[in-house]
């Protein structure tokens, strides 16, 4: 049974710093893709970075470039994104993605993450 269990969201103020992480189970993590996204009360759900299986190769959305780091430690199954000079506009429900090596999609349940101006 796949699992991904977000956690770190919480309440910051603008300029602030958070860490998440998705702690995965179910899957072959070391050989999938791992992204997250992110969703605010009345918008389409967005990209914000993924990590590649492959290599270390990354990639992010324009909005979070330099602010924004995606990480992932494959002996425990878990991605990170460290997000640092928050702004009330990455306000949002923080979800973690994987996207396995048969290019199956699995989400997990979400993070609240608040910014305060």
């Amino acid at each position: 049974q796949v699992q991904l269990v977000e956690s770190g969201g919480g309440l910051v103020q603008a300029g602030g710093s958070l860490r998440l992480s998705c702690a995965a189970s179910g899957f072959t993590f070391s050989r999938s893709a791992m992204s997250w996204y992110r969703q605010a009360p009345g918008q389409e759900r967005e990209f914000v970075a993924s990590s590649f299986s492959a290599g270390a190769s990354t990639n992010y959305a324009d909005s979070v470039k330099g602010r924004f780091t995606i990480s992932r430690d494959n002996a425990k199954n878990t991605v990170y994104l460290q997000m640092n000079s928050l702004k009330p506009e990455d306000t949002a429900a923080y979800y973690c993605n994987a996207q396995d090596e048969r290019d199956r999609d699995y989400w997990g349940q979400g993070t609240q993450v608040t910014v305060s101006s």
